[in-house]
């Protein structure tokens, strides 16, 4: 759930903190208090585009936090997936600052990218905003809808459906390169014998270009080399030299042989000097080997040079090494082999695509069942919720029309909400038949259903109420009551129906306040008392005064709004 919201410096917020409770939160207030800031507060915490101009006037930045505390193992593990690290104790706290042209995320302290914390607003919150009614008018958000409710099973054979057509759509890529004329094709071929017999004649081995590279340096600074090795040699003996570091050695050792057994360390000193006389051996005899290898004539450079610049030149023509030059030669020797039977590759690419499209229709039929059997339950489940929001005889249905000829990587479905909301009416297209009011209603009956099979605890409506008023908005506020018995619901409401229906009640108002001697705009939020509940409904029921009357009402309707919550199951 959604522990707290802490916002700074942004648009008219100068610095507010809100701590949310279970159950149903209320949050209302004044047309233009502020409310709709506050959601956009939680929408840029979880990686919304961010706008500078949203900082507050005068501010560098602007800062928001949410903390949540995760108790549900699935959603545990789909941030483990994610990389998202949380406490012990299951707190995740996330935060966003916003200045001029970036913004910094960070989970838990940990600095996280602005598309991770969109990822995270799927698995921790779902947020119905003021304009997600009309996505109903959609048929895609149909399927979309009808999809989620159907769970694990549909997405696991969506995933094999997505595997399958994208196979198949590549042997149809495939199949259209074939499309070629006699002339086009002898082109190509002749272009790919040329590329292969390139690469293929210069006989390449793996590794040899690095081997060359270090023998081609050996050679051209040979001269040099050779001095500086002839000194070394003359030096430790195994040169010409009348005086050498072997010489002294040897001098050395015969002279301490003849006292070692005098004295015990002696006789140490001995055997450390007749180790490194036997090393300064071993380093004669490779010095000298390494002489005669240094020896090499103008044919051998040569060669050498003319077997780089070959190998070179098809790197910088093929690859960038002589693995990639290889891999490009065995591309351009199945291309030859197609191309030279190509009449066999197009039939054996035809027998592909078929065995690959039925697979594809199998597993879209197999789709579109499954929809079907789900759609039924999905409904009756609708059908039910919409009763319970004053829809007195409703029917409702999805229909599914399968098509082959429109096959995608998620079935080959038209998913499409229908309506009947008045008896005797003919059941039709939900975009034909629902006004703004009904829309929020058929919305939130969605979300009541969906809401029972995700692992997603908090739900948060902005102005779920558009367009419905009276008996219908007690109606809303009961399956409001109803869903926050298993969820976290934040809600923003101008309906004293649905006001008083709150578990926490929070008002947004806006006022002004001295910064630096000059007068600011600024919204704040507090949480409500019983007795400013009851002068926030008076306020909500209208009327320019409020009165003895009016106050009375909000009570009464707090009262009917307890009773129905001791009811709710």
């Amino acid at each position: 759930m959604l522990y707290s919201l802490h916002v700074k410096n942004l648009a008219l917020i100068n610095e507010q903190e809100v701590e949310f409770k279970n159950g149903l939160n209320i949050m209302s207030g004044e047309t233009g208090a502020g409310k709709s800031v506050i959601i956009g507060s939680v929408n840029l915490a979880l990686g919304a585009k961010a706008d500078s101009g949203m900082i507050r006037t005068g501010a560098d930045y602007a800062l928001i936090e949410l903390s949540f505390g995760i108790k549900n193992k699935a959603q545990l593990q789909s941030l483990q997936a994610l990389d998202i690290p949380v406490d012990e104790d299951g707190t995740l706290i996330l935060q966003r600052k916003i200045m001029e042209g970036r913004s910094v995320c960070k989970a838990n302290g940990e600095t996280v990218s602005a598309r991770q914390l969109r990822d995270l607003s799927n698995i921790l919150i779902n947020i119905h905003g003021q304009n997600d009614n009309q996505e109903l008018l959609h048929k895609k958000k149909h399927l979309e809808i009808l999809d989620d409710f159907s769970g694990e099973e549909l997405s696991a054979l969506k995933e094999k459906c997505a595997l399958a057509f994208k196979d198949w759509k590549n042997v149809l890529n495939s199949l259209d390169e074939t499309n070629l004329d006699e002339r086009e094709r002898e082109r190509q071929k002749d272009l790919a014998g040329f590329e292969f017999n390139e690469i293929n004649e210069a006989d390449l081995r793996p590794g040899e270009d690095e081997a060359l590279e270090t023998k081609y340096k050996r050679m051209v600074n040979s001269k040099k080399i050779a001095e500086a090795v002839g000194i070394a040699a003359s030096a430790t003996g195994a040169g010409s030299s009348e005086e050498s570091a072997a010489d002294a050695i040897g001098r050395a050792v015969r002279e301490l042989s003849a006292v070692s057994c005098y004295d015990e360390k002696a006789d140490q000193l001995l055997s450390q000097l007749v180790d490194i006389d036997n090393l300064l051996s071993d380093f004669r005899h490779e010095i000298s080997s390494y002489i005669n290898e240094l020896e090499f004539d103008d044919v051998d450079f040569a060669e050498t040079e003319d077997r780089l610049n070959t190998i070179n030149h098809l790197k910088d023509k093929y690859g960038g090494s002589i693995e990639a030059v290889l891999s490009y030669r065995d591309e351009k020797e199945a291309e030859l082999n197609k191309l030279e039977d190509l009449g066999a590759y197009r039939d054996k690419l035809i027998a592909e695509e078929k065995k690959l499209h039925g697979k594809v229709l199998e597993l879209c039929k197999k789709i579109s069942e499954l929809r079907k059997k789900n759609a039924a339950v999905l409904s009756e489940l609708l059908r039910k919720a919409l009763v319970d929001l004053n829809f007195i005889d409703v029917r409702f249905e999805i229909e599914i029309r399968p098509d082959e000829e429109k096959v995608s990587s998620i079935g080959y479905d038209d998913v499409e909400f229908m309506i009947s909301t008045n008896p005797g009416e003919k059941i039709r297209p939900l975009d034909q038949v629902a006004s703004g009011g009904e829309l929020s209603r058929i919305m939130l009956a969605i979300k009541t259903v969906v809401a029972q099979k995700d692992d997603i605890d908090t739900l948060i409506f902005d102005e779920i109420d558009a367009g419905i008023s009276g008996q219908t908005a007690w109606k809303v506020s009961e399956k409001l009551g109803f869903l926050a018995k298993k969820h976290q619901i934040i809600c923003i409401t101008h309906l004293p129906q649905i006001a008083a229906m709150a578990d926490n009640h929070y008002e947004i108002a806006k006022g002004t306040h001295d910064e630096g001697g000059q007068e600011r705009t600024v919204t704040r939020i507090r949480e409500l008392s019983e007795d400013d509940r009851i002068s926030e409904l008076a306020r909500m029921l209208g009327g320019a005064q409020i009165t003895d009357s009016t106050l009375e009402n909000a009570r009464e309707m707090m009262h009917q709004a307890d009773e129905v919550k001791r009811n709710i199951a």
